[in-house]
């Protein structure tokens, strides 16, 4: 069993930044690949940016150039680093984790852009 945490959201104005933090314990986290999804009010839920075990990553068109995600296999943490933040990202951010068939949710974390 794996078990996310997140933590780093928040309240910011538009144009400001946020760095979210996901921490993974149970499995071992340089074989799971780990992704970043969020949902606003309204909404289905979204990807907005992965990264594998090897390092590569994928982000939505909404977000490219203004977050990056990124790991830390050490500190068994994954990253999401948001710049130039608008109201449209206001939503709850979610950590994913997969490894084969399983996949594993964090219990998310809002995050809102106004001003």
């Amino acid at each position: 069993q794996v078990r996310l945490v997140e933590s780093g959201g928040g309240l910011v104005q538009p144009g400001g930044s946020l760095r979210l933090s996901c921490a993974a314990s149970g499995l071992l986290f340089n074989i799971l690949d780990m992704a970043w999804y969020r949902q606003a009010p309204g909404s289905l839920r979204e990807l907005v940016a992965t990264i594998t075990t090897g390092g590569s990553t994928y982000y939505a068109e909404s977000v490219k150039g203004r977050f990056t995600i990124s790991r830390d296999n050490a500190k068994n943490t994954v990253y999401l680093q948001m710049n130039s933040l608008k109201p449209e990202d206001t939503a709850v951010y979610y950590c994913h984790a997969t490894f084969r068939r399983a996949e594993y949710w964090g219990q998310g974390i809002q995050v809102t852009v106004s001003s």
